[in-house]
């Protein structure tokens, strides 16, 4: 994990009121690049990232502790779970795009694997 990443790892992830625009341009590509990883920006509207494993049991674990971090922190992404990978799309449907919490999320999940 970058020195950055970890910077918004130490951050504090607010769940969005809405009633804010998502994030565009230069300030996505910002947080994209300081957050790394293989994050990916999908259209513009939400990140993605699959993590791979050596088996269920290890991907059944990381998906147990994204789900308990995602009920701490009232952030909850999308997570798909299949033999040995977890996929995780992360994006705030109050304002159906990107935010700086969603990359929050991201790093902090990017933590627990």
């Amino acid at each position: 994990m970058s020195d950055e990443t970890c910077s918004l790892a130490e951050k504090e992830c607010k769940p969005c009121q809405g009633g804010v625009p998502p994030l565009v341009g230069e300030e996505l590509k910002k947080l994209q690049g300081e957050l790394g990883n293989d994050w990916q920006v999908i259209d513009g509207n939400h990140l993605e990232k699959e993590y791979s494993f050596k088996n269920f049991a290890e991907a059944l674990e990381f998906t147990n502790k994204v789900g308990a971090l995602a009920e701490e922190i009232f952030h909850h992404p999308d997570i798909f779970l299949t033999w040995g990978k977890v996929k995780i799309s992360i994006w705030t449907h109050k304002i159906d795009g990107l935010n700086e919490a969603d990359f929050i999320f991201a790093a902090k999940a990017d933590g627990l694997a």
